[in-house]
């Protein structure tokens, strides 16, 4: 395909236009990344994940940056929130990172959560794999920052950062929901600012009741992202990471179960649509409604024969 050749040959427009035809479902969207995917698995994928106004998307800007001073070339996927009129991506973090589009080893991607649970949807994926078979070094995923659903960018992510800023009221709420198990390290940003050291020291505590990382103690960062302070160390930081899981196997393990989670949600996907299609959108189901909702017959039989019918 022209515009595959083309994103091989590190054409910035084919990779822009590859990434549309994707998050859109064009018709070409599964030629493209079928031919892509030999192309893959290059690049280092890091995750930032935190409540919103922590300040993720100056960090990931200064982030990126600093992997520029190293040689490195980094793809940026910001999650957005979906705007609740087109479906498309409010676009803050673009208007956000608008200094970085100068440099041409920095491709910045917007995204709409498209209303999936994760705040990150499969689409989401496909770009990184995109960015990757682009050629960038290392692909940074910024996620909205929502809570508990943002558990979903480990399954896209070698390194999980989860940012976060004192003065939050009950600050480690922030942490608490799900997220202190998927850090692979902490930024504490806006650390400028009071309550720090306590933040500092709640996180401490809560990792040492944490048995989950063995091997790995997630460190502890502070920046202040808006006057670039810091920054290094944070990049110091994911490189030891990366190191450990290189030394220790663990990066084969998380991308070996990164590709089972992505495979098993391209099956639901696919079976939900055909269900939906096939089942769900025909007169014969809205006649075993009817007949349930005046208890002629119960749902869990209806479900039994509905399988049994699909399956075979």
């Amino acid at each position: 395909m022209e515009i595959v050749d083309k994103l091989l040959n590190h054409s910035r427009l084919a990779l822009s236009k590859a990434i549309t035809a994707v998050e859109n479902e064009y018709d070409d969207a599964v030629k493209i990344m079928t031919e892509i995917y030999p192309h893959t698995g290059n690049a280092y994928v890091i995750g930032i994940t935190g409540p919103p106004g922590a300040g993720k998307s100056t960090l990931t800007d200064k982030l990126a940056k600093e992997y520029r001073k190293r040689g490195k070339t980094v793809g940026i996927v910001a999650i957005d929130p979906t705007s609740p009129y087109s479906g498309g991506a409010i676009l803050g973090d673009r208007i956000r990172m608008m200094d970085l589009m100068a440099d041409e080893g920095i491709f910045v991607r917007s995204m709409a959560t498209r209303g999936s649970l994760g705040g990150l949807s499969q689409k989401a994926g496909d770009a990184v794999k995109l960015m990757d078979a682009y050629g960038m070094d290392v692909i940074i995923i910024e996620t909205v920052g929502v809570g508990q659903s943002e558990v979903d960018i480990v399954k896209t992510a070698d390194t999980t950062m989860v940012v976060v800023i004192p003065g939050m009221g009950d600050d480690i709420q922030a942490i608490k929901a799900g997220i202190l198990e998927i850090g692979d390290l902490f930024t504490i940003n806006k650390a400028d600012r009071e309550g720090t050291d306590k933040l500092n020291i709640e996180i401490e505590m809560m990792l040492e009741l944490n048995p989950e990382h063995v091997g790995w103690r997630p460190p502890i960062n502070r920046t202040i992202a808006s006057k670039g302070e810091g920054i290094e160390a944070v990049v110091d930081s994911i490189e030891a990471h990366k190191a450990y899981l290189i030394d220790s196997g663990k990066l084969n393990d998380i991308r070996k179960k990164r590709i089972k989670n992505e495979v098993e949600a391209m099956l639901n996907d696919r079976v939900n649509r055909y269900i939906d299609k096939e089942v769900i959108q025909t007169q014969e189901f809205d006649d075993l409604v009817v007949k349930m909702q005046s208890r002629e017959i119960e749902p869990y039989s209806v479900v039994d024969d509905i399988v049994g019918k699909v399956l075979k």
